[in-house]
């Protein structure tokens, strides 16, 4: 505290104050001016005779300055260097900008790491690994990915590969993204993921057996149209609800093959033909390079280095390797089933397969009006599908099976077929499937390999399928057509026992059942279904 017996003094023209008084006039405590005083931010202009320091008007424009750069963060040094007029105004701010650019980035990673921590499992370990990560220099994180390819392909001749690799580098940038600061600290530990290595090492054995040495720019580039071309053509099918281990799906493969083999030289020499020899080619690799880890780093190096991330693969390629186990070569699915057809046992009357339908869509009509719009959100047997999903799929089954027998074939798999009416919209589909199968001489006609008949057979067993999976997930009674099960369950192991039982096929692989369950159980846990 200055001198109590003096708050202000004149000299000459000038008025002077204590400590205490500026304390007063600024705002400041008198602990802090007497450092800034220390510290060289504020002279006194003089002393009392006790020794009491006095400050002038130009010590309180420098102390509300000095206060101002404060609050801005400006350290004391810098704060001097100002006053003094060592260094500009605009000089100090440009250098201030820059350590709070600094602060901010080191913030913002901070701040990534404790997000990603809340959105995993992380342990006090991983947090560790995870910081560690975050605060490592552009080169640190170019040799992590060195490393990984060096470790990873060791001395297998793929030099193109290899390249494609190492030019792929993380390179954040000065300002990332809390995406682009997650996205590396994904990559940081997937690196160090067994399956990651071991899936590299698999494409890149495959590439050094098969096609060792370099590779020019426009054999790349092929083989990027011929997947981009695939990729098209699959996601239409998709589109379109054609099923992989349908008979509709042999020409999409035959498409996709037309376009792969110009890429390829057969293993023997010989020019490569669409046979079986081809579809196991081709088969083999996207067995070889389908993997869930490999795809996601790469996702990971585009989100990171601000590239287009292209969307998961996965679903088109597991639509792809199940069409091509369906149909090992060309027609080989169809001929299978005009075999069937033509030869095996018909286990219903041609009215009689009629008269199943009718039964089935009348049990199915009933369920479908026993659901309530609050149950639209239940789960049902059928994977990644609630109940109104499956509403929709039964409404389109029937458009489906209806368009078919009348000769027009419908693709709006993926439109809306309910609208705000489900009962009135299943109830109008299956007319229209009923009325064409009435049609005179549609049993007997040629639909592909399969007579008329066999398509009825088609929607009766879909119905009697999906209407278990919506009496489970409704919890209403579906006994109704329990004969009808025991008599399809043969034609269903017959149709469908030797397709691929895939994540894309039409069926998941068959479940255990109890020894007592009835056939409608039976028909469901073939078809896929857990029953309990």
């Amino acid at each position: 505290m200055g001198d109590p017996r003096v708050e202000r003094m004149h000299v000459g023209d000038n008025t002077l104050w204590s400590i205490g008084e500026v304390a007063r006039k600024t705002g400041l405590s008198v602990k802090l001016i007497r450092h800034w005083s220390d510290a060289g931010v504020v002279h006194p202009a003089d002393r009392t005779p006790a020794g009491y320091r006095l400050y002038g008007t130009e010590a309180l424009a420098r102390l509300q300055l000095a206060q101002t750069l404060r609050g801005l963060g400006l350290g004391l040094a810098a704060i001097r260097d100002v006053l003094e007029r060592e260094s500009t105004l605009s000089e100090v701010a440009a250098t201030h900008i820059d350590a709070l650019e600094k602060q901010i980035r080191t913030l913002r990673t901070q701040q990534a790491v404790l997000r990603s921590v809340t959105r995993r499992d992380t342990t006090a370990e991983g947090l560790t690994t995870m910081t560690e990560l975050a605060r490592m220099s552009a080169a640190e994180r170019r040799a992590i990915i060195q490393d990984f390819v060096t470790d990873t392909l060791g001395e297998l001749d793929v030099p193109t590969y290899r390249r494609g690799l190492l030019a792929a580098s993380p390179d954040l940038p000065a300002d990332p993204t809390d995406e682009q600061v997650d996205a590396w600290l994904e990559l940081g530990e997937l690196v160090k993921n067994p399956a990651l290595r071991a899936s590299v090492r698999r494409m890149a054995h495959y590439a050094a057996e098969h096609h060792p040495g370099e590779h020019d720019d426009s054999a790349l580039r092929d083989a990027e149209q011929a997947t981009d071309d695939w990729l098209r053509r699959v996601e239409t099918a998709t589109a379109q609800g054609i099923a992989p281990d349908s008979p509709a799906a042999d020409p999409v493969v035959t498409a996709i093959v037309a376009t792969w083999i110009p890429t390829q030289a057969a293993p023997d020499g010989r020019e490569l033909v669409d046979n079986a020899q081809a579809r196991g080619l081709l088969l083999e690799q996207l067995e070889v390079a389908s993997d869930t880890h490999a795809e996601r780093y790469w996702q990971l190096l585009c989100i990171i280095n601000g590239w287009p991330v292209r969307p998961s693969m996965a679903a088109a390629g597991q639509w792809l390797t199940t069409a091509l186990r369906a149909h090992p070569e060309p027609g080989a699915r169809a001929a299978q089933l005009a075999e069937l057809y033509d030869g095996g046992q018909d286990v219903w009357e041609p009215a009689g397969v009629l008269h199943a339908c009718d039964e089935v869509l009348d049990a199915v009509g009933g369920l479908v009006s026993a659901v309530e719009p609050g149950q639209f959100d239940r789960p049902t047997a059928c994977a990644d599908w609630d109940v109104h999903t499956l509403l929709n799929h039964l409404v389109w089954e029937n458009l489906l099976w209806a368009g078919l027998a009348n000769g027009t074939p419908r693709s709006d798999f993926t439109a809306d077929h309910l609208g705000d009416d489900h009962v009135a919209a299943f109830r109008t589909a299956s007319q229209a499937a009923r009325s064409a199968f009435r049609r005179p001489g549609m049993l007997e006609r040629r639909y592909g390999p399969a007579p008329g008949r066999r398509l009825v057979e088609q929607l009766v067993i879909e119905m009697l399928v999906h209407g278990w999976d919506l009496a489970q997930a409704i919890g209403h009674p579906y006994d109704t057509v329990q004969h009808v099960a025991e008599t399809a369950l043969p034609v269903v192991r017959e149709i469908y026992g030797d397709l691929p039982r895939t994540a894309a096929g039409s069926f998941a692989p068959p479940q255990p059942v109890p020894d007592d369950a009835g056939p409608l159980d039976r028909l469901a846990a073939y078809l896929g279904r857990s029953v309990t």
